[in-house]
């Protein structure tokens, strides 16, 4: 009906001005003015979100571009459609005890406060299972022996780690603080179970829970996430196989589900109990396997571990933990293999924990996949630009699929000829600095600053396979795009936004790789600026100009081929 008419109607009838106005009102309000509602936090996220902050977009310096080109791919984004909050927990990273004593790096604290991954997790990987944090080099306790049982029966020196140390190769626990506290990140510490399992004394898990609950004493409420061992289900970890002889509390030869269980109801009441004791709240995490045991895995203790541990853990874990590196182990992973992975890998995890925990435990606890990364090796594809890709859509999709938290493994490791997970070069790569960041470093940082605080939803066309979209809401009112193009060509894309009001500019940083090692670059270009050396990217990154365009002729960006756009939208 005509709105004029309507009123000329209820003037004749003898309604006020003051109910025209009223009655106008109450109408149903344009679709475009709908109200953003969270939606109801999933139980997989549950208290990690206490480290969730509002988030407020700082407009970049920039430079104009002209977008006057055509893009038929189109994606539509509904800023009222909350899919999650965004948990902090997702950007995080893994150290590690021989990456330096980190503090006294300049260029690492340099790079890693500007990152702000937010968490870092330590001892980290499988030393965790052979670190003492309160012992100096040599002077392990009396009831740890000398050589360790591996996987084949046969003793090895295992290389014990120790968290009090002034040597400059490794870091202490006090320099692991120091760096968290000068970066402005927490920690997640993995203490050491495998102790529980090779102690010589009469009772090695109490000595092993009392280790942990002392740690938790020294540690003063700093730290909030621990997790009881470090993939003890796997057969390379520490702890894994036993010595029967020479242990003293009748323990199994090799671990399964349900001994670590109980074993956890024993650290967790010891830990608990310290953090009651110093007035601090702590949440521990139990090691689940990541999938139905894959062949190249498959032990008997892979295949029954998630069954024995949640019925037989009685509620003791407050969430639960993974680890997953995505492709096929070993092989020689093609850019289409590594992308697919992150896109499916994360779902597929996610459906088949909670399957798991709800037919085995009854109930679904938080999520939390504190290593992650790529199998793929021989062609530098770790170190590459599509690494770079691949952190990206595993970081997205871990926000998508509702984890807790994701750590990348990790921040420094060995460059193996290119076979290097380390977001930073280890300075034995040819002719590159150590610290030198890697691609994935800068995908990482544009991802986060140009990420908001509430994933939203995003919708193609049925058909469009080549771009994937993810979007985000700032709390400041700003919507976040984020573009990856897993094609060889550039492709033209236009942003449609609903119930969003559209300002007069957009913002983005256009990410790629260079021409050498096709088609894993060693470099990544951001807005067409490029590293000076043969690896990494620009070294001023936080100083690059975001290209900026009006919004008046539509949103539109073209996204490098093999590359991202990392965007915003007034």
């Amino acid at each position: 009906m005509n709105w004029k008419y309507m009123i000329l109607l209820l003037q004749l009838a003898g309604i006020s001005a003051s109910c025209q106005k009223s009655a106008v009102s109450e109408m149903p309000k344009n679709e475009e003015n709908k109200e953003a509602v969270d939606p109801e936090l999933a139980k997989t996220i549950g208290f990690f979100i206490e480290n969730w902050e509002e988030k407020s977009f700082d407009v970049p310096e920039s430079q104009e571009v002209q977008n006057s080109f055509g893009a038929n791919i189109k994606v539509e984004v509904d800023a009222a459609e909350i899919l999650t909050k965004i948990p902090n927990s997702v950007y995080g990273h893994n150290a590690n005890i021989w990456m330096s004593r980190m503090i006294d790096q300049p260029l690492f604290m340099q790079h890693i406060t500007a990152l702000r991954p937010n968490l870092i997790r330590w001892p980290a990987g499988s030393g965790s299972d052979a670190y003492f944090w309160n012992a100096e080099p040599g002077n392990l306790p009396d009831d740890v022996p000398k050589q360790l049982v591996d996987q084949n029966g046969q003793k090895q020196e295992p290389g014990y780690g120790y968290g009090k140390t002034e040597d400059n190769w490794r870091a202490s626990l006090q320099d692991y603080y120091d760096m968290l506290a000068t970066s402005g990140n927490q920690g997640v510490i993995t203490v050491n179970y495998g102790y529980a399992r090779y102690g010589l004394s009469e009772d090695p898990v109490a000595r092993a829970a009392q280790l942990a609950a002392d740690w938790v004493r020294f540690d003063k409420g700093r730290t909030k996430y621990w997790e009881i061992g470090n993939e003890n289900f796997g057969a390379w970890e520490w702890g894994y196989r036993i010595d029967t002889l020479s242990n003293r509390d009748h323990q199994p030869e090799f671990i399964n589900g349900t001994l670590y269980a109980k074993h956890f109801q024993v650290f967790a009441d010891s830990m608990q109990k310290a953090a009651a004791e110093m007035g601090t709240t702590i949440h521990i995490g139990a090691v689940l396997f990541d999938n139905a045991a894959e062949e190249v895995w498959q032990t008997p203790t892979t295949k029954n571990w998630n069954r024995g541990l949640l019925e037989h853990i009685a509620g003791a874990a407050d969430y639960y933990v993974v680890h997953n590196y995505f492709t096929p182990y070993q092989e020689n992973s093609a850019p289409e293999v590594i992308t697919d992975a992150a896109l499916l890998v994360p779902q597929e995890m996610m459906q088949f924990i909670k399957g798991q925990m709800s037919q085995y435990a009854g109930e679904i606890r938080p999520l939390a996949m504190t290593e992650w990364n790529m199998w793929a090796e021989g062609s530098k594809q770790q170190v590459s630009n599509v690494s770079g890709q691949f952190a990206t859509l595993v970081v997205c999709e871990a926000i998508r699929n509702q984890y807790a938290a994701a750590l990348r493994w990790d921040l420094l490791n060995s460059w193996a000829e290119g076979n290097d997970h380390g977001l930073f070069s280890d300075g034995r790569e040819p002719n590159v600095a150590k610290w030198t960041p890697r691609p994935s470093f800068y995908y990482l940082y544009f991802l986060q600053k140009m990420m908001g605080d509430r994933l939203v939803s995003t919708a193609f066309d049925a058909t469009e396979t080549r771009v994937k979209a993810y979007a985000s809401s700032f709390s400041s009112g700003e919507l976040g795009v984020v573009l990856v193009n897993t094609t060889t060509e550039d492709l033209p894309v236009k942003i449609e936004p609903k119930n969003h009001k559209l300002g007069e500019k957009y913002y983005w940083y256009s990410l790629q790789g260079d021409t050498d090692n096709i088609p894993f670059s060693r470099k990544v270009l951001v807005n067409n600026i490029g590293p000076a050396g043969l690896a990494g990217g620009p070294e001023e990154y936080e100083e690059i100009k975001a290209f900026t365009a009006s919004s008046a002729a539509g949103v539109k960006v073209k996204v490098p081929a093999r590359g991202a756009v990392f965007m915003v939208l007034e």
